[in-house]
């Protein structure tokens, strides 16, 4: 449904699996499956925390904090995905494009943002125990969130506002199954340089948080290989396993992307799309 002359598209187009569009149905089962393992795997993680005492630590509520954002990436992209993949409704409204894309890309600095401080964690806990936890007390901690929050919310604000300042017309149909900032903006037949420039910027802040995590991780790396013992090493460096994996699940899928898009020649659509999912639908 694409507007052939110059009025103003009034509806967004969002996109399942091309070519699989017979599927649709049954590939709606295994991705309402990985919904109900995040949202139940991040509740349970959320509540185990709330109710157990001893877990009271800055450690563990970082950990909360991780799964609050992995919460709200769900419930931001869920209702557009079984949409289409359950009903074959495709439709979304400028409004409701731009204010699902304000929280997917607000969640998704939020877990970059959260990433890195646990990274921080890790390092001073390695690097200097002794003072672990008079450094991070819980009271600093607790003001961690809203500060992380505060960031995220500021960086992605401007993003719906400087989407509706565009004009849309002709082209109508987006490359994913949810609504993202650089996807929409390339709909526009109005000049989106302003948009590209604070889209980079943006981009630039998350990759400034995994160059500290790599940072904290070579700190982390060559303060466990001055210490003497093997089974020492072993044991430090266990601690920082799962959240290794972590950065490796919520960054490979981004660069991938990112790579994708600025050096193959001829990327392919299915692809895209389905590191795209990957990336909202597989919870670090």
């Amino acid at each position: 449904m694409a507007v052939l002359n110059n009025s103003e598209v009034q509806l967004f187009l969002l996109i399942g699996i091309p070519g699989l569009e017979h599927a649709h149905e049954w590939i709606s089962i295994p991705i309402c499956l990985l919904y109900l393992v995040a949202i139940m795997g991040n509740s349970t993680i959320l509540f185990i925390i709330k109710t157990e005492p001893s877990l009271h630590e800055p450690m563990y509520y970082f950990l909360a904090m991780l799964a609050i954002s992995d919460l709200g990436l769900s419930f931001s992209s869920l209702p557009t995905m079984l949409r289409i993949f359950l009903f074959n409704a495709m439709e979304i409204s400028p409004n409701a494009c731009f204010a699902q894309e304000f929280f997917i890309h607000g969640f998704t600095v939020m877990e970059s943002s959260v990433l890195l401080v646990m990274s921080l964690d890790r390092f001073l806990a390695i690097h200097n125990p002794l003072r672990y936890n008079s450094l991070l007390t819980s009271n600093r901690v607790a003001k961690m969130g809203p500060i992380l929050a505060t960031r995220s919310l500021l960086l992605v604000l401007p993003f719906p506002f400087m989407l509706r300042r565009l004009k849309y017309c002709q082209k109508n149909v987006l490359s994913h199954s949810y609504c993202l900032h650089q996807d929409t903006m390339k709909l526009a037949c109005s000049d989106n340089k302003i948009n590209v420039i604070y889209g980079f910027f943006v981009a630039l802040c998350t990759m400034l948080d995994l160059a500290f995590i790599v940072l904290s991780y070579t700190l982390i790396l060559k303060t466990v290989l001055s210490i003497a013992s093997l089974a020492e090493r072993h044991k430090t460096l266990n601690t920082c396993v799962s959240h290794f994996c972590a950065v490796l699940i919520f960054y490979v899928p981004i660069i991938t992307l990112a790579a994708m898009h600025c050096f193959a020649k001829h990327k392919s659509p299915l692809a895209i799309i389905l590191i795209a999912d990957i990336f909202l639908l597989l919870p670090p």
